[in-house]
């Protein structure tokens, strides 16, 4: 079973100070920087990432850079909420789902659908947990 993390993109943009910070600058800063983050997440781990992001356009909107995570903008008129719901609701029965968020209903929400929920600060400490693993990986190629 593939495992899948789903990421509501500006609840974690808003619960990071330093991507506070850059958000308070540009917002796509700090987009841009989460993605990256997300996207090393990926790499290290083998999780499949998924961010979700509110947008402004009349669909929704999907992007994947090879090699990259997955990013949803939802449509206008749409919250980013319920993009995760909606994928949550579909594929939970289908992949081993976790959804990180600050946003409580949301969590509550994923979970009756059969998926995890993991909060922003979870979230961190798994990100730096995966990228030591991969270091200490890559250290013990570089020995051998």
């Amino acid at each position: 079973m593939a495992k899948f993390l789903i990421v509501d993109g500006h609840s974690i943009l808003f619960a990071w100070p330093e991507l506070r910070t850059l958000h308070g600058q540009r917002m796509s800063l700090a987009r841009e920087a989460l993605v990256r983050m997300l996207t090393a997440y990926q790499d290290a781990s083998g999780t499949r990432v998924v961010a979700v992001f509110d947008g402004q356009g009349d669909k929704l909107q999907e992007t994947t850079e090879p090699g990259g995570i997955q990013i949803f903008y939802s449509a206008r008129g749409q919250t980013a909420d319920s993009v995760i719901e909606r994928l949550v609701a579909v594929y939970a029965s289908q992949h081993e789902l976790t959804v990180a968020s600050a946003d409580r209903l949301e969590r509550q929400t994923a979970t009756s659908f059969g998926g995890e929920t993991i909060s922003p600060e979870l979230l961190r400490a798994r990100m730096e947990e995966a990228q030591g693993d991969l270091r200490r990986e890559i250290d013990r190629h570089r020995r051998k």
